[in-house]
């Protein structure tokens, strides 16, 4: 099995290629740790408040693997948290650092739960140092910049903020061989990719747009037109040509799931469809993202989960 590589995905393969390499020294789990159990319980609670299609995939894995996933969870929500809810760029580098030093100590200081349960996951499955990095970098980077010129540059940012989960991800759920970093980094911008296009206007709000610049000036569009929430035919026109893309990159990310283990399939699977289903309901409001943010209903998610399942058992 090869996977399909664009020419900007060989920037993003060799990096995580690299940080494949980057292994932490890995004691033994933090077993006997009177707060892990807590620890872990909070990761849960927090999955389930800000994610419901993360912790409805989560709870298709065994018992051990679902709680590592909502630690991976919980780490990367509150790096998110620290970009986005300091009270300035300056604030915010300082209590990122703070973070990523807690987050590489053997033991990570008293009060901080995710810190805990997520240091106990990198020990139980020897993750990468090298992601744990890049994914803090990532979501850094928001502070830096907040537009893209080109495709390429915007999967380089997406492969810091999403393909680093599916690759902390997949080695939890365990996988065949390094045969399966392409589909990781592949579906991780695709799911990155949606986030994009779902959250247009409130991205706009927070001062951000993570659409590319060329290609919004090839079909004429602005960012006064953004700002505006104009949905006229040259909007509709560049928002197929993102979906058809990303639609593109969930097809070629799927032959993935085969190299993964057989009781992480369906999860990965499930987090994939829920998140691509998006992209319907976008094309359903005529690509308009400004005036209703986009989402799969309870209901919609438990219908699509049978023929998710069926095709993640015929995976191999």
């Amino acid at each position: 099995m090869t996977a399909q590589i664009h020419t900007w995905e060989n920037r993003l393969l060799a990096w995580a290629y690299e940080a494949l390499e980057s292994h932490m020294p890995h004691p033994a789990p933090i077993t006997s740790h009177d707060s892990l159990p807590a620890a872990y319980r909070y990761c849960r609670d927090l999955t389930r408040l800000h994610s419901r299609t993360f912790f409805l995939a989560s709870a298709l894995l065994p018992p051990e693997k679902r709680q590592a996933v909502r630690a991976l969870y919980g780490f990367c929500r509150i790096t998110d948290n620290i970009v986005d809810e300091s009270a300035s760029a300056t604030a915010a580098r300082t209590r990122l650092e703070h973070w990523r030093q807690a987050l590489m100590t053997p033991d990570p200081p008293p009060g901080m739960p995710v810190a805990l349960a997520w240091a106990d996951t990198v020990r139980r499955y020897h993750i990468p140092r090298g992601y744990i990095e890049q994914l803090i970098d990532g979501v850094g980077r928001d502070l830096d910049q907040q537009r893209y010129a080109t495709f390429a540059e915007l999967a380089e940012y997406s492969y810091g903020v999403a393909s680093t989960v599916g690759l902390m991800a997949m080695h939890i759920i365990g996988f065949r061989s390094a045969e399966a970093l392409p589909y990781a980094v592949k579906l991780g911008v695709a799911l990155q990719l949606t986030n994009i296009l779902r959250d247009v206007a409130e991205d706009w709000r927070n001062g951000r747009l993570y659409l590319p610049q060329d290609e919004l000036a090839a079909y004429g569009l602005t960012e006064a037109d953004i700002e505006a929430g104009c949905v006229d035919e040259r909007w509709r026109a560049f928002m197929a040509h993102q979906i058809a893309r990303n639609r593109r990159l969930y097809d070629e990310s799927w032959p993935g799931i085969a190299l993964l283990d057989a009781d992480g399939r369906f999860a990965i699977g499930t987090a994939a469809e829920l998140y691509r289903a998006i992209l319907a309901d976008i094309e359903a409001q005529d690509y308009d993202v400004f005036s209703r943010r986009a989402s799969t209903t309870p209901s919609g998610k438990l219908r699509r989960l049978p023929r998710i399942w069926w095709r993640s058992r015929r995976a191999d």
